[in-house]
């Protein structure tokens, strides 16, 4: 088991804790013994399923409580916990997880009492599995010049374009789609809407083959009509629903990196304290506690950015975007150099496909580009910095997401 004394800090609550250990408890018994399967889309609909059912339902955390959660709003210290603990275990089930958070938030956050009933409940114990549809081949990041378009017409919405990296492509029973609608030009043109997956014009047209084996392809819309009523938030919020879902999850990204980090360390210190070289055990070899060394204290500060992103959004901070955006990048980045360590602490054996690190090597590698590259969150960074320091002297600079 993973060094878990970061739990006493004062991030966190008994429930927390509570939640931690019944979660570590819970894998063994019902994640571990899943039998996995070669199909990648049947195995994921297994995990959903898994971390829907019961009386332990993960899936709770996901959902206000009044849709049949846990608590009256999303707590993301809870959700960070959540994929720190699935990620050191598995890729595929933190991944799973996080989905099912990130599909449903925009209507968590902005739907109404009608649209959240229709889904939430479903979504909760994994009866309807969700997607978030923002990213483009042409505007990934840069989420103001996405081109696909929603068109008025009466009381439907036609919506057309196409949707590519999307996570659940082909799999979700619906999609959060972001579109222009034209209120306004750039990002204060576009609108949110709940689509189902079945609706007439709607198509996955390519699935990816990825270095960390999850669905993900491109869906195109090709006259696809929705009713107005499925139009969360009003028109041309959609750069606000799309922000406030990622102030809420992106933090999350970083945990599920953690996890990583500390799955990789864990089988770094089972080899160094195994291993002998030249008479000695590879532990007493000072390069390998110089290693060591700097792999715990990468891990101990991606820890400490996480769950301080997390519990400010907890605590009630309108935005916590400079601190997702921090916690994003510094947790990616130093659980790339923490797993690459790993891997040479563990020599051949590191690198033969199917190790516990060579999995590791592989699942980091997505989390330094989705949901905002490392080179992105660096603008956001520094477009925080700036915009605080420029307030002074009634100056602004554009925000990026």
């Amino acid at each position: 088991m993973a060094d878990q004394s970061f739990l006493s800090w004062p991030f966190f609550s008994d429930a927390h804790r509570k939640i931690a250990r019944e979660l570590e408890a819970w894998i063994p018994r019902e994640l571990l013994t899943l039998p996995r399967t070669s199909d990648e889309d049947s195995y994921s609909r297994q995990l959903v399923t898994t971390l829907g059912k019961g009386r332990e339902c993960w899936l709770r955390y996901v959902v206000p409580d009044e849709y049949g959660g846990v608590a009256p709003k999303l707590d993301v210290r809870t959700l960070c916990l959540i994929r720190e603990t699935l990620s050191r275990y598995s890729s595929l089930a933190d991944f799973a997880f996080a989905m099912q958070g990130l599909g449903s938030a925009p209507l968590t956050l902005f739907g109404n009492a009608q649209q959240k009933k229709a889904f939430l409940p479903k979504v909760c114990i994994g009866q309807k599995i969700a997607a978030f549809a923002l990213s483009e081949r042409v505007a990934g990041s840069d989420v103001a010049a996405l081109t696909t378009t929603a068109e008025k017409q009466g009381e439907e919405y036609l919506i057309n374009g196409e949707k590519s990296w999307i996570s659940n492509a082909g799999l979700a029973d619906f999609y959060t789609v972001f579109a222009r609608t034209g209120e306004a030009p750039g990002a204060k043109g576009l609108s949110c809407f709940v689509v189902d997956a079945r609706s007439k014009g709607l198509e996955v047209t390519e699935r990816f083959q990825v270095v960390s084996p999850h669905p993900l392809g491109t869906i195109r819309f090709n006259g696809c009509r929705v009713p107005v009523t499925n139009l969360i938030g009003p028109p041309g919020a959609g750069f606000q629903v799309a922000m406030a879902t990622l102030d809420t999850f992106r933090s999350t990204v970083g945990a599920a990196a953690l996890g990583f980090a500390r799955s990789a360390l864990d089988e770094a210190l089972k080899r160094v304290l195994t291993r002998k070289v030249f008479g000695q055990l590879l532990a007493q070899q000072q390069m390998t506690q110089q290693k060591i060394a700097d792999m715990a204290t990468e891990i101990d500060a991606s820890a400490l950015l996480v769950y301080r992103a997390a519990w400010a959004k907890d605590s009630g901070a309108e935005r916590i975007t400079r601190e997702a955006a921090m916690a994003k990048l510094y947790a990616t980045e130093s659980a790339q150099r923490v797993i690459d360590q790993a891997v040479q602490l563990l020599g051949a054996e590191g690198v033969i496909q199917g190790s516990r690190v060579e999995e590791l090597y592989r699942d980091i590698r997505p989390l330094r580009i989705y949901e905002g590259t490392s080179e992105i969150q660096r603008i956001v960074i520094a477009t925080q910095v700036l915009n605080f320091h420029a307030r002074q002297n009634g100056l602004t600079i554009e925000e990026r997401t």
